[in-house]
């Protein structure tokens, strides 16, 4: 399938897809609406993840690009089932989330930007809900919210610091009722969590209504259900239901839709977008955000429990570079031949490999080679692998597209050869809270154990009170350590993780603990990437 990039009308009718289920916007993109392959078997499933990132970057989109675009040189019928670029990113610190060089999504600059306005939609459904809840207070509407436990708060897809707290309703009695409040930043909100996690338009509705915006004066639950705002939600959520077909630079076709972040949310693709995908084509390659210890718990642990979606084999990437950065070198240092750093930095790919077989799958470790990589450097890497038993390939897809991924190719394709296996899970979602949380704290981040605020065990007995103990958990702590400490590199020991509070999404379905000093609105760096694009 791999080739050159085509008009969208034209990659779709290659897929067998109905023109009547398409929504082109241009000639480069289009929705799909659900009915796409209904009636199609299932592919299998390629999950991409990453050791513990570092500001070198690690590529695990570029590396989940240039597996499909590798499949395809092999002749295998393949799909990318991606998530959404953030404006917050795009415009602050990591930039565009399309790949890079020639493993690149297109048209790059257009799905980086608005692409087809999922996340404005998103961030307006998730504001009307805050106007109503706002509007239901200043009017005094039955039933009576308890104005100390009001939880919704708006959002907007940028980095802006100065939104995190605010104070609304000032300026008199017909400005509202002034109270503290704030902004998340757009993939942090739930809504977009029950999108990405939502079967179909049906499930989402019955996600939407059990959105939780505040307590009612006798500690009820007051949904967005009470204030009557479903109805709109749904309605403005019409078209970003759907998910988005473009492709990469060689031709093979990708779904990207959903957005949410894998430290403060799922970091998963909605599953209606990887369910299309397994539809469309013999092979889906997805990724989830960040490390094993935070995308793919979650993709595992939550996409999984609760769509019984289970990868045929797990993609690990690492880098010579980031593993420089975890053995102690410096950002200036990362060029220079140092195969001794590369080895004081493997303790952290062994965890991340450690991680992955806890789910009982065997992962496949994808070196991403840099043109500064020496021979030295990577044969330190394949070799340890090697001596872990473990499938290692090197991939210059960088530079070489899909050509450059075939030996990655052809070594998912051995591992993924065998029947699919059942997950192991890290925990049961009918254990208790606390026991939830310690497995991923020690299973995952290989923690001595958890400390709760008193703030936290407040929270968890909202939670029990509510009876909401039994959904999964959905951690929220730095991505750029095994620990909550970001300064804390490679394989961290003997730390406890801190659970400074648990937040109760009973919309999208799952319980998110805050671990250290993580935040749902980022801010911009002291350049941020804006100041250098030009219009």
């Amino acid at each position: 399938m791999s080739g050159t990039v085509q008009e969208i009308a034209k990659l779709a009718s290659q897929l067998g897809i109905d023109p009547s289920h398409m929504i082109p916007y241009g000639a480069e993109m289009s929705k799909l609406r659900h009915e796409t392959a209904a009636d199609k078997a299932p592919g299998k499933l390629i999950l991409v993840t990453a050791m513990t990132p570092t500001g070198a970057g690690e590529g695990k989109t570029t590396t989940s690009i240039s597996l499909a675009q590798g499949l395809a040189c092999l002749g295998e019928k393949v799909c990318v089932a991606l998530r959404e670029p953030s404006l917050g990113p795009m415009f602050g610190m990591k930039g565009g989330a399309t790949g890079g060089g020639r493993a690149s999504l297109v048209p790059e600059e257009d799905i980086n930007m608005h692409f087809t306005g999922d996340f404005h939609a998103i961030t307006a459904a998730n504001n009307l809900l805050a106007a109503l809840l706002d509007n239901h207070i200043h009017f005094g509407n039955p039933p009576e919210v308890d104005p100390r436990r009001i939880s919704w708060r708006r959002v907007i897809d940028m980095n802006d610091r100065a939104l995190r707290h605010v104070v609304i309703g000032l300026g008199g009695v017909l400005q509202g009722v002034p109270r503290e409040t704030g902004f998340d930043i757009t993939p942090a909100s739930e809504i977009m969590a029950a999108l990405c996690l939502a079967e179909d338009a049906a499930d989402l509705r019955v996600r939407l209504s059990r959105l939780i915006v505040a307590e009612e004066a006798d500690g009820k639950p007051l949904t967005a259900e009470d204030i009557g705002g479903v109805g709109a939600m749904i309605r403005l959520l019409k078209y970003a239901m759907l998910p988005n077909l473009v492709q990469t630079c060689e031709g093979v076709p990708a779904l990207v839709h959903g957005g949410p972040f894998a430290n403060i949310a799922h970091g998963c693709n909605s599953v209606i977008a990887t369910r299309m995908a397994m539809r469309l084509a013999d092979w889906t390659i997805t990724e989830a955000g960040f490390g094993s210890d935070l995308g793919a718990e979650k993709f595992m642990d939550i996409k999984c429990g609760y769509t019984g979606l289970a990868p045929a084999a797990v993609v690990l990437v690492a880098t010579v570079r980031a593993l420089k950065r975890h053995g102690g070198k410096g950002p200036r240092e990362l060029t220079k031949p140092d195969p001794a750093a590369v080895e004081a930095g493997l303790p952290n790919l062994f965890k991340h490999i450690e991680n992955v077989r806890g789910f009982d799958r065997e992962p496949v470790v994808s070196i991403n080679r840099f043109d500064t990589d020496s021979d030295a450097e990577v044969e330190v890497v394949r070799k340890a692998c090697e001596d872990l038993g473990v499938r290692v390939a090197v991939s210059t897809a960088f530079r070489d597209g899909g050509k450059g991924a075939e030996e990655l190719a052809r070594a998912v394709l051995e591992t993924a050869s065998e029947e699919t296996r059942p997950l192991k899970p890290t925990y049961k979602w009918s254990d208790p809270i606390k026991d939830k949380i310690l497995a991923i704290a020690t299973k995952l981040y290989g923690a001595d154990g958890v400390e709760f605020t008193d703030s936290a065990r407040k929270d968890l007995a909202r939670i029990e009170r509510l009876g909401f103990a039994g959904l999964p958990i959905c951690m929220a702590k730095t991505p750029l350590s095994l620990s909550d400490d970001p300064k804390r590199i490679c394989r961290p020991t003997g730390f406890q993780i801190t659970v400074r509070n648990v937040l109760l999404s009973a919309g999208a379905g799952f319980l998110v603990p805050l671990a250290g000093d993580i935040i749902r609105m980022p801010g911009l760096p002291k350049r941020p990437n804006a100041v250098d694009i030009e219009g």
